[in-house]
């Protein structure tokens, strides 16, 4: 026997079934072993074990012990006052020591169903049990004091219980008080709809469920009165279609207004119409283009937005724009619709938003075009280079000529930079041609203006115009400049060499019959009078600027010629000072206007000076 016990202990050990182990201990009578081995390896079970060796002690007669294993199996509250049951004494020391509500509890219990009321109560309160208060309160006719535990201790059942006794007894408002308190909003609607008392009916339909309030919202419109509250109902209880129904029956303004902004796509098509026909109706203009883009008729939203010059904001145009992987309109339809948009946004003067609307159609030029009307300068070229296309680079030079460039270098380089990926050699060669006349009418720098010219010729010889025609006149007209400007520009350069000879070859140029077209005559006098004067040969030099003043008769010599130079001549020869930098200033200001307006601009101080000073 001691060996099969043995052995049945090792076969259970050695295979970790500590589950049969403790179960066998238990068999054998070996409680300690089975409490430890539970304890140790099998706390699944340490509960029941702790239960069974509870149940083991009390039919030995051991009381005191057993009592503390049904505490550790959590099986107390029901074993023990059933074991101590025949002794109530011991048992209301042990529910007094334990400290525990459910005790507490069933010890009340038991003791109002002795009739020992005013001890439950005691015990009652002790385990907060409201409702059994209540209920003992109400029994022994305590209404008042029961009203006061409902109210203070806003415990729902309890509050319930109240409310059913006072329906009993014809106390329609506190029933209702204490419907409400429980949250049993149908019962206190019934009683409300029972007794007329609409205006309690109202707010606890709101409380209520959505059910209750369909029911109370006809309630109001069978009474036919107060139907503002039925229409508030129905839209609270999310029936929006009687809602809409009741307020168009009955011209509810302000009710439609608060139903229309919950209404969405998932809304009734017909229902959305209908309600931005009312709105139209009633010159809610905003609001009728809302519910029509919700309802998806995005046409009539943009011709109402035009007729009504309603502005078309960023958040409306994309509601209105179609995925390209959503079924619902086909890709051609969808760019006209977008580009549609793009229109409305045109002519409100929204730019950008309709360069995006314009893109994700598909039509980069109209893009670009409404970016030309923003005059967003850096977006146009960054627009112009992601795009790449030829027309858009085209638009984009255009555009960043009507800039000053001459005084922004990135604005120049991309002028130039466009034009070439645009493959218009033609209008690159005119920005080229009116870089030169730039350089020679503001700083009289004929050797970046022989630079600029030669690079306007390069590009026309590369041009492939329409008329070749026009062509070759044009480079005809760029050579014969490129060549005046050309021999001005040698004349200069060989005054250090052979003053004589650069002289002669001025003179020579004045005689050129379209001299004008290329280099500024009075850029040639000055170089003419500067030198005479620091020869000492004023007569010649006052010659040359009477002979410069027949010529440009509108023009005053100063604006050429540095004034110190016209002075010292005039006190040389003895004559009075016939022209002053003031006279010149005004030239210079005249010169500048257009269209009536004047443009200020300082003279640069070189065309004041002749290249050798």
């Amino acid at each position: 026997m001691y060996k099969s016990l043995k052995c049945t202990w090792m076969l259970y050990t050695n295979c970790k079934r500590f589950d049969l182990l403790t179960k066998f201990y238990q068999a054998s009578g070996q409680w300690e072993k089975a409490i430890s081995t539970a304890e140790k390896s099998d706390r699944v079970h340490l509960r029941t074990t702790y239960y069974n060796y509870a149940k083991h002690l009390e039919a030995m007669g051991e009381q005191h012990l057993a009592l503390s294993h049904y505490e550790k199996s959590d099986t107390h509250r029901f074993e023990v006052p059933r074991m101590l049951l025949e002794d109530l004494q011991a048992l209301e020391i042990y529910v007094n020591k334990a400290k525990d509500k459910s005790l507490w509890k069933w010890w009340a219990q038991y003791l109002e169903s002795q009739a020992e009321m005013d001890s439950a109560l005691k015990y009652y309160e002790m385990a907060q049990d409201y409702l059994s208060l209540v209920r003992v309160q109400c029994y022994l006719g305590n209404i008042s004091k029961a009203s006061e535990i409902a109210n203070e201790t806003g415990n729902r059942a309890a509050s319930y219980h109240l409310a059913r006794q006072y329906e009993g007894r014809d106390n329609m408002k506190q029933a209702i008080h204490f419907y409400t308190r429980a949250q049993a909003y149908n019962n206190a609607i019934r009683l409300c709809k029972d007794n007329g008392l609409d205006d309690h009916l109202m707010n606890l339909a709101l409380l209520s469920s959505p059910e209750d309030m369909m029911e109370a919202g006809r309630y109001y419109e069978e009474k036919g009165q107060q139907m503002d509250r039925a229409v508030m109902l129905y839209h609270k209880a999310g029936h929006f279609s009687k809602a809409l129904e009741l307020a168009f029956a009955t011209q509810q303004f302000g009710a439609l207004q608060l139903i229309a902004e919950e209404l969405d796509e998932t809304s009734d098509p017909a229902l959305l119409a209908r309600c931005s026909d009312f709105f139209i109706e009633h010159k809610q203009f905003e609001k009728a283009v809302e519910l029509l883009v919700i309802a998806k008729k995005y046409y009539e939203a943009l011709q109402l937005c035009l007729d009504q010059n309603l502005t078309i904001t960023e958040e409306m145009a994309e509601k209105m724009t179609v995925s390209k992987d959503s079924k619902e309109l086909a890709e051609e339809m969808r760019r006209e619709l977008l580009e549609r948009i793009a229109d409305c946004c045109m002519r409100q003067g929204n730019y950008h938003l309709a360069t995006k609307k314009y893109t994700q159609a598909g039509n980069k030029l109209k893009a670009m075009r409404a970016l030309l009307k923003s005059g967003d300068t850096e977006k146009i070229v960054f627009f112009a280079g992601v795009s790449r296309q030829k027309e858009i680079y085209i638009m984009a030079a255009n555009y960043l000529q009507s800039l000053d460039w001459r005084k922004d270098p990135e604005i120049m380089k991309n002028i130039i930079s466009f034009y070439t990926k645009g493959r218009a050699m033609d209008l690159l060669a005119g920005f080229y041609e009116a870089c030169a006349q730039v350089e020679i009418d503001e700083y009289q720098n004929y050797e970046k203006a022989l630079g600029a010219l030669t690079e306007a010729y390069k590009c026309m010889s590369k041009a492939k115009m329409r008329s070749q025609n026009e062509q070759e006149e044009r480079l005809g007209r760029l050579q014969n400049k490129l060549a005046i400007v050309k021999r001005f520009v040698q004349v200069r350069r060989l005054y250090e060499e052979d003053a004589m000879e650069a002289i002669t070859q001025c003179q020579v140029l004045l005689e050129e019959p379209e001299l004008d077209l290329s280099v500024r005559i009075g850029d040639v006098y000055a170089f003419l009078v500067e030198h005479y004067a620091q020869q000492g040969s004023f007569q010649l030099a006052y010659q040359c600027m009477e002979e410069m003043h027949k010529k440009l008769p509108s023009t005053n010599v100063v604006y050429y010629i540095n004034q110190h130079t016209v002075d010292s001549v005039c006190k040389a020869l003895g004559l009075p000072l016939k022209w002053s930098s003031t006279t010149a200033a005004e030239q210079i200001e005249t010169n500048n206007t257009e269209d009536g307006e004047e443009v200020e601009e300082e003279v640069p101080e070189e065309s004041l000076h002749s290249p050798e000073d």
